[in-house]
């Protein structure tokens, strides 16, 4: 039996804990931890835990280290073999826990799993955040089985295939504790938002396998960091992918692989100023802004990864 370490972050998720968390409490499975991580709430969420989950462990950080440091500061106090980093908004499936244990020992060559991941408001549908796993389009572009742009499908058995996936979404990610390790967690730059792709992307560089596990139910509340189409979301969104494409496109794909996003964001933006969005043209543009400024940090990642790759091609072709 897999034993898991859940770990669930929260920053002011009073409503979010009072309505999902009796359902992950609840589950009946014998190997098993909850580990409740506090990026420093002030809306007596802590105490109402404490209060209701006496046998939760609560980790309280004291500030806000975001979604990336707030999960990479919990892994000092999981014992179990496997890390599932489950939002405080999703409520979860009785039997979930043992579909997850059948779908991981049944695919031992992978790592990474992500359960089905449905809407709490509409179960029916799946849910934009995840939905049946995570794919990486050919300009960079992440997105799911079950989600065509904003429009999320109903949920008919449709992808019901414990296929490969390029990502598992951070709202119910599954992953081995010793590969979080050697990958060193979530890269902390990201602060919120594709940090989990990033995480994917890495481990497939390593030769690590993603997989989905349909039979595994989880409901997706979404939105309760980020709501679609804010501000910061659109900014995250755009900055954060030009991030991530920096860091693991192959050496032989970037300059071009990057001129090209960029025309499309151009794109985007033009777009987002003529129908009136001034909003997400605002967060276009300053995303694109803030990687100028950091266009020094950014070109030394860059020539890292080159580095990086040419030590790997010479002990690859090494005698």
């Amino acid at each position: 039996m897999i034993s898991f370490s859940i770990v669930i972050l929260n920053w002011n998720g009073l409503t979010h804990l009072q309505e999902c968390l009796q359902s992950v409490y609840e589950t009946d499975y014998e190997s098993k931890e909850i580990i409740l991580v506090d990026n420093g709430s002030t809306d007596n969420s802590l105490e109402w835990v404490k209060e209701h989950f006496s046998d939760i462990s609560v980790v309280e950080l004291g500030t806000n280290y975001f979604f990336a440091g707030g999960n990479n500061r919990a892994i000092s106090h999981c014992k179990n073999d496997y890390l599932i980093f489950l939002n405080n908004d999703v409520k979860v499936d009785a039997r979930w826990l043992d579909a997850l244990n059948n779908c991981i020992l049944s695919k031992p060559k992978s790592h990474i799993f992500q359960p089905k991941i449905l809407s709490a408001r509409q179960p029916t549908h799946f849910e934009y955040a995840g939905a049946a796993g995570g794919y990486i389009d050919r300009y960079g572009y992440p997105y799911c089985r079950g989600r065509i742009f904003d429009i999320v499908e109903e949920d008919t058995g449709q992808y019901d295939e414990n296929v490969a996936l390029d990502w598992a979404s951070g709202a119910a990610m599954v992953i081995k504790k010793t590969l979080f390790k050697e990958l060193g967690g979530f890269d902390e730059d990201f602060e919120m938002h594709m940090e989990e792709i990033d995480l994917c992307w890495r481990a497939r560089r390593n030769g690590h396998k993603i997989s989905f596990c349909h039979s595994s139910v989880v409901y997706h509340i979404g939105g309760g960091s980020l709501a679609q189409g804010s501000y910061r979301k659109i900014w995250y969104n755009f900055r954060n992918n030009w991030y991530m494409l920096i860091k693991n496109l192959p050496k032989h794909r970037l300059f071009r692989s990057l001129f090209s996003r960029y025309i499309l964001d151009v794109i985007a933006f033009k777009r987002a100023l003529f129908t009136g969005k001034f909003t997400e043209a605002k967060a276009i543009f300053l995303a694109h802004l803030s990687l100028v400024k950091e266009m020094p940090n950014l070109f030394s990642m860059l020539i890292s990864v080159i580095k990086l790759s040419k030590i790997f091609l010479s002990i690859k072709t090494f005698p």
